[in-house]
């Protein structure tokens, strides 16, 4: 019971953890007045997705779901949704491997002419990093043998670390020295909410990180888990 709450939390969290992939698309808009209405526009659409999927799923389903929950619904299901979903996991690893590349790539060529340039040494610092990037994650995609519970322990260390805390003391810096004048009711709300969202980070970072180290360990003691670079099905 500990551990499927664990689990449920992790999805959570990771329904949530692209919310740092905004800062790059905000720096890119024409009109930075639009940023807010972007933002909540597809925080709900997310939002409303995992939450309508995962109301067919229990109502189809129970409580008893397959990991990953395609499983529950058949083979022939199964393949078709996969099918349909791989299109989606191509343009998410796409975009996912080219907003981390970028950042190394701005934080490497800082202040350097070959940021901009198109030059030898700008093309190879790129091309580096994209495919340094993606043979890192395809090695710990491929060498880990229990990559579900790795998956949550990087969700709970870092999804909160980057999705939860900052929210909260961002908002805390950009509005904490407006408020001393003026303490209003709706002042009064937002510092209680954002210390609510940082402290709730960390608690779940403490918290979670414990149930996924613990499940790993329990995992790793099954003779018939999976082994290194193994292409056996890891769904159940």
């Amino acid at each position: 019971m500990e551990r499927t709450a664990n689990l449920e939390e992790v999805g959570f969290i990771f329904a949530l953890g692209g919310t740092p992939l905004f800062f790059p698309i905000a720096a890119a808009m024409r009109d930075i007045r639009l940023y807010n209405r972007t933002l909540i526009a597809c925080q709900a659409i997310v939002t409303g997705t995992c939450v309508f999927i995962g109301c067919v799923v229990y109502e189809f389903c129970g409580s008893y779901v397959a990991s990953p929950a395609l499983g529950s619904a058949g083979s022939t299901i199964k393949k078709a949704g996969y099918a349909i979903a791989l299109l989606e996991l191509l343009v998410t690893t796409t975009l996912v491997v080219h907003v981390i590349s970028k950042h190394v790539f701005v934080r490497i060529l800082r202040n350097s002419k070959h940021l901009v340039a198109n030059m030898l040494t700008h093309w190879a610092s790129w091309l580096g990093c994209t495919f340094g990037v993606s043979g890192l994650a395809y090695i710990i995609a491929s060498a880990v043998p229990n990559f579900g519970g790795l998956v949550a322990l990087v969700v709970t260390l870092f999804g909160t670390l980057m999705a939860f805390q900052p929210m909260g003391c961002m908002w805390l810096h950009d509005n904490w020295g407006t408020g001393k004048g003026d303490r209003t009711l709706k002042w009064a709300f937002g510092v209680c909410w954002a210390s609510f969202v940082a402290l709730a980070g960390m608690f779940l970072m403490v918290a979670d990180s414990y149930g996924a180290i613990k499940g790993l360990i329990e995992s790793s003691k099954v003779e018939t888990s999976a082994g290194l670079w193994s292409c056996a099905d890891g769904s159940n």
